[in-house]
């Protein structure tokens, strides 16, 4: 684990915390966050008061069993039941912003939160994007402009895009982000792993994006038996160095 002036992110798509033994249980998510110490997280496919996964508030549940506090974007709403991501922190948050990207598909939406850490501010993005390739398109070109990202070009700094883009290196929507963004698993101390499926990973869909001025310490895909079992996906962490002014939240 760093020390110094960084902070850890963590991006997962927790198939509603459906395990690849389709055994439902939070806890075991929740289990491989406090295993990797993040003091940010983003999470994809959260069931809150669904049927299928036993009513339950998925988000404000794992965020308990970290003593963090969740941030919840329904996606899709049907009645009571809701679907979507969540970003969980014990840090100060403010300037919450949720709303839904374009879509043809399947209804996909972004979370975006302002983190504080110390007196500095951070904007991290959480999203899960379409499996449609000209969806993805639209969904990433969207998210890139001034409606959800503070400033563009050189002015962009301190900024963090994240989540499941069902998006390979090679697609367009990845190479969209790759203009205003580095891809933290080309800039860190690791070769790019994938991220899915959890038991036989094959594909790396899940991405962490970050501002020119943001310094990519580490990275890594934790791949053992619980999180084999516990998603469909792998997460994804990256060690972040944020410059002057800012300490990391554990210390």
């Amino acid at each position: 684990m760093p020390h110094g002036r960084s902070i850890r992110i963590l991006t997962y798509n927790v198939h509603s915390c459906i395990g690849t033994d389709r055994k439902i249980d939070p806890g075991r998510i929740a289990a491989v966050i406090a295993e990797a110490q993040a003091d940010i997280v983003a999470l994809q496919e959260i069931d809150v008061r669904r049927h299928r996964t036993g009513g339950v508030d998925q988000a404000n549940m794992i965020a308990s069993l970290l003593k963090m506090e969740a941030h919840f974007n329904p996606a899709l709403t049907v009645a009571d039941e809701q679907y979507g991501d969540a970003l969980i922190t014990a840090l100060p948050t403010k300037a919450i912003k949720a709303g839904p990207l374009p879509s043809l598909g399947e209804p996909r939406g972004a979370l975006s939160v302002e983190v504080m850490v110390g007196d500095r501010q951070l904007h991290l993005v959480n999203t899960h994007l379409g499996l449609r390739g000209r969806d993805r398109v639209q969904q990433m070109t969207t998210l890139l402009g001034p409606a959800w990202l503070p400033a563009s070009g050189k002015d962009l700094v301190s900024t963090i895009v994240c989540g499941d883009f069902n998006a390979v290196p090679a697609s367009a929507a990845y190479r969209l982000a790759t203009r205003a963004l580095k891809d933290v698993q080309l800039s860190g101390n690791q070769p790019p792993r994938p991220t899915f499926p959890s038991r036989y990973p094959l594909m790396r869909l899940d991405h962490i994006f970050v501002s020119a001025d943001l310094a990519v310490l580490g990275t890594t895909v934790p791949r053992n038996r619980l999180t084999s079992l516990a998603s469909d996906h792998l997460p994804l962490i990256a060690d972040i160095g944020l410059g002057d002014g800012f300490a990391r939240a554990s210390e």
